[in-house]
C-alpha cells in the first residue's frame, strides 16, 4: 500500500530547481550553503553536475555563485554574504521564510521567543538566527527550564517539519506555564509535513510493517517513521532499496511505503520493485490530501517549469 501523499513537496522541488537552474544559467560550480534538502541521492545528483556543498562560507571563492539550501539560514550568513559579494540565490522554503518574517514581527513586539524544534538542524539554526535572545525547546519537560516569569509575554514559533503530536504536546505546556502565550496566526508546521503524517496514520492500521523511504538526516522523514511506530506498526526508514531488509517483511501480508518530502519518487519505485522481487504481487495507491501548491523561483532564473502530468 502507498501512502499519499508522499515525497517530494514544493518547497523541495523548487530547491532542487533554483540550484539546477543556476548550474544551466552560470555552469559549474555552483556553491550551496549546507545540503539543499535532506536526501543523499538528491545531494549526489547535484554534486556530480558541478553543485559544491559547503557549510561555511569562507569555502566560497570571490565572485561565485551562492544558493541558501531550503531550509533557511540565520541573518548572519545573509549578512556575510552581502558584505563578501557573492551572486546569491535563496532557495529558503518560503513556509520557513514565514517562520522567519514571524520571529522578526515577535522580537519587534518586545516578545520573549521560544523555537520548538530539534538542536542542530539546519532549519532550527537558520530561524533561532533570525533574532537574538531566542530559546530551544525540545519536550514538554523543557518549558519548566525557560527563564522568563509566568507572567511574562511568551511568543512561540515551530521547525515546520515536526511531529505534529509532538509540537501539539510541546505547545499545551506552554500554554499551561504562559497564560499569556502568543501563538502563530497559523500553525507553523507546513501543510505538506502534517498532509504525509495523515498519510502515514491512515494507512499504518491498515498493514503489518511501514517503510519510508527517505534520508537519516531528513527530520520529516523521521517523523513519519514515528508516527508509524505510535501506532504500533514495526516501521524501518531506507534511504535506497539497497537498504531494505527481507526479514523485516516475515510474516507480513501488507507492507505500507511513503516517502519524506525531500525523497524523489523513482526511489519509491526502486523499493516496489525490491518488494516485488520479494513476493508483493500487488501495489495499491491509497487515497489522500491533492497538493497543487506551487512556489515561485528567485528572479533572475526565469519562471517556474509546468509540472509534470
Amino acid at each position: 500500500m502507498l501512502a499519499s501523499p508522499r515525497g517530494f513537496c514544493a518547497g523541495v522541488d523548487r530547491a532542487i530547481e533554483i540550484v539546477e537552474r543556476a548550474l544551466e544559467r552560470f555552469g559549474a560550480p555552483i556553491y550551496v550553503r549546507h545540503e539543499i534538502v535532506h536526501n543523499t541521492t538528491v545531494v549526489n545528483s547535484l554534486r556530480a553536475k558541478g553543485a559544491v556543498f559547503i557549510d561555511d562560507l569562507a569555502d566560497v571563492p570571490a565572485g561565485a555563485t551562492l544558493v541558501f539550501s531550503a531550509h533557511g539560514v540565520p541573518q548572519s550568513v545573509r549578512r556575510e554574504a552581502d558584505a563578501r559579494g557573492f551572486k546569491v540565490f535563496d532557495a529558503t522554503c518560503p513556509l520557513v521564510t514565514k517562520v522567519h518574517v514571524e520571529v522578526a514581527k515577535m522580537r519587534r513586539a518586545g516578545m520573549h521567543l521560544v523555537m520548538i524544534g530539534h538542536a542542530g538542524h539546519p532549519e532550527v539554526e537558520g530561524t533561532m538566527g533570525q533574532a537574538d535572545g531566542v530559546h530551544l525547546v525540545q519536550t514538554p519537560d523543557d518549558v519548566a527550564l525557560l527563564p522568563f516569569p509566568p507572567d511574562a509575554e511568551v511568543a512561540y514559533v515551530t521547525q515546520t517539519t515536526l511531529s505534529v503530536d509532538d509540537a501539539a504536546a510541546i505547545v499545551a505546556a506552554l500554554r499551561v506555564r504562559y497564560p499569556r502565550l502568543r501563538e502563530p496566526k497559523k500553525q507553523d508546521i507546513c501543510y505538506a509535513t502534517q498532509n504525509r503524517q495523515d498519510a502515514v496514520k491512515f494507512m499504518a492500521p491498515q498493514v503489518d510493517v511501514v517503510v519510508v523511504v527517505g534520508s537519516p538526516s531528513s527530520s520529516n522523514s523521521n517523523r513519519l517513521r514515528e508516527v508509524a511506530a505510535r501506532l504500533g506498526r514495526p516501521a524501518h526508514m531506507v534511504d535506497s532499496a539497497e537498504d531494505l531488509d527481507p526479514a523485516w517483511l516475515v510474516g507480513a501480508r501488507r507492507v505500507g511505503v511513503t516517502a519524506g518530502a525531500s525523497a524523489p519518487e523513482h526511489l519509491v519505485q526502486q523499493v516496489i520493485d525490491r518488494l516485488r522481487e520479494l513476493g508483493a504481487h500487488e501495489v495499491r495507491d491509497l487515497e489522500g490530501a491533492r497538493e497543487q501548491v506551487q512556489f515561485p523561483l528567485p528572479k533572475g532564473l526565469g519562471p517556474k517549469k509546468a509540472p509534470q502530468p
